[in-house]
């Protein structure tokens, strides 16, 4: 059993003066130093802003108000705009990018005296499982620096595995907070749709990206989300509400909560990913939760309709990128072939892969084949996941099908890559929060197990992993 995790371990020593924000940067620093040549989780360290803010928070701290975060170091996806550093999302395309503003969960970090330390590798433009697609190179697994991180948030999670930094602010429009949660071993979750700003994310799904945290335990995730949720006047989809993470986190009761589950979830996942499932399931069951047996008849079907929707919504947000207004430019002897050759240069290969699936989806004589039925059959699954959350408080099922794999092993085959988000994909279609946590390990590989809620039941499983954490004991081979 587990008394104090790393992250209240932490906030403790900074509230009591065992170590001042100064001290702990420069451990961070150090840290960073010494093996981020080696996993490339940074693309830009911001050590003249992040001493700065932990001169900020010291001051707080002595005036006998540290916020919420108290100089806790945070790294930041490099698709979230921070005004004064540059933003390239992971692409030669904005290479040079320096936005004047910056991004609403930013802001709420710096609010809360976050110490930001700098922007985070990602799969170019966060089209990516692996980790692979970055123009700045691919980020390595902190477990073990021959395989991926996962992706696109690979960075994030490399960086909190590595304990590069306490906390990282990751984007989920498929899968992309809490596949790399489950390849480094930490916990990442993706929020209900509107609970989080999206204003100063730049967009590859709308209808799709998820702004949210990871961390080392769910009392990290629990102090991040009381900091960047909430309603802002400039994303007008987010909404009206607060959720008690923080005080509902140690709320959790066993005897009073019924999880759904069904085999269908398991289907062509590896024989550990599946030990380690049915481990935490056992677990919870151990403890006096009821195992609701739930029907998804309708699953098979999203992995197919997440793509449909993504590639039309992805090419609709690549429109501006032309080396006319902004990003990467290489002159033409026209006006079609100056945007011609600025977009075949700045772009990779992944993104012009879905810039041309989009267009072609979505173009007029093919819309009502493939965009408009994508957008009824998401409806389906919407409907499909809500009848299940009828029966259960939540579903457990895991994270990625497959374990860690080595770098180059899938990067030149784009349906094998795509399905390590066959399991996150539902909760971005559905709107609804999901969490990966540590469930098990094969040999020194981490396998995620993922929890999914109801709409605006975030607090609910997250305070689900904490007692997991306090409780249990990941499963290991």
């Amino acid at each position: 059993m587990v008394e104090t995790t790393y992250t209240e371990e932490l906030i403790h020593r900074l509230k009591t003066g065992e170590i001042s924000p100064e001290e702990h940067l420069e451990e961070k620093l150090d840290t960073i130093r010494s093996r981020d040549s080696e996993l490339n989780a940074f693309i830009t360290v911001t050590e003249e802003l992040a001493r700065k803010l932990t001169q900020k928070a010291a001051e707080a701290i002595k005036e006998g108000h540290g916020e919420l975060f108290y100089g806790l170091i945070w790294g930041i996806k490099d698709n979230f705009a921070l005004k004064g550093v540059r933003m390239t999302c992971g692409s030669k395309m904005l290479e040079h990018y320096v936005p004047p503003y910056t991004a609403t969960p930013v802001e709420r970090i710096l609010e809360n005296n976050g110490v930001i330390v700098g922007k985070l590798n990602m799969d170019e433009f966060a089209c990516g499982s692996s980790g692979e697609t970055s123009y700045f190179g691919p980020t390595r697994n902190a477990r073990d620096p021959e395989r991926v991180p996962g992706g696109s948030s690979s960075g994030a999670g490399a960086a909190v595995a590595a304990e590069l930094v306490d906390l990282a602010l990751g984007s989920d429009t498929g899968g992309s907070i809490r596949n790399p949660a489950s390849f480094n071993g930490v916990v990442g979750l993706k929020p209900t749709y509107s609970l989080v700003s999206r204003y100063g994310l730049a967009d590859l799904a709308m209808s799709l990206d998820v702004p949210g945290p990871l961390a080392q335990d769910a009392f990290g995730i629990a102090l991040a989300m009381e900091a960047i949720q909430g309603y802002d006047s400039r994303d007008r989809v987010t909404a009206h509400r607060r959720l008690p993470f923080l005080d509902s986190l140690d709320s959790f009761d066993p005897d009073r909560t019924r999880i759904g589950f069904t085999e269908a979830l398991l289907d062509g996942v590896e024989p550990a990913v599946r030990k380690a499932t049915l481990h935490v399931l056992k677990f919870f069951e151990s403890k006096g939760t009821e195992i609701v047996e739930v029907e998804l008849p309708d699953i098979w079907a999203a992995f197919p309709t997440y793509y449909l929707v993504m590639y039309p919504e992805f090419a609709s947000a690549m429109q501006k990128f032309d080396g006319l207004k902004y990003g990467h430019r290489v002159d033409g002897q026209t006006l079609y072939d100056t945007v011609a050759r600025s977009r075949a240069e700045g772009f990779g290969k992944e993104i012009k892969r879905r810039i041309i699936m989009g267009t072609y989806i979505s173009m007029a004589e093919h819309a009502g084949k493939w965009y408009t039925l994508a957008l009824k059959a998401r409806s389906m699954i919407q409907r499909s996941f809500q009848r299940a959350l009828e029966r259960a408080d939540f579903l457990l099922f895991p994270t990625v099908p497959v374990l860690p794999f080595k770098l180059g092993e899938r990067i030149n085959d784009p349906v094998q890559m795509y399905m390590a988000d066959a399991l996150t994909v539902p909760a971005n279609l559905t709107g609804m929060p999901a969490i990966s946590f540590p469930g098990g390990w094969k040999d020194h590989l981490p396998i995620g197990v993922q929890l999914l809620g109801n709409h605006f039941q975030d607090h609910f499983i997250v305070s689900a992993v904490r007692f997991f954490e306090k409780e249990g004991r990941p499963w290991s081979e």
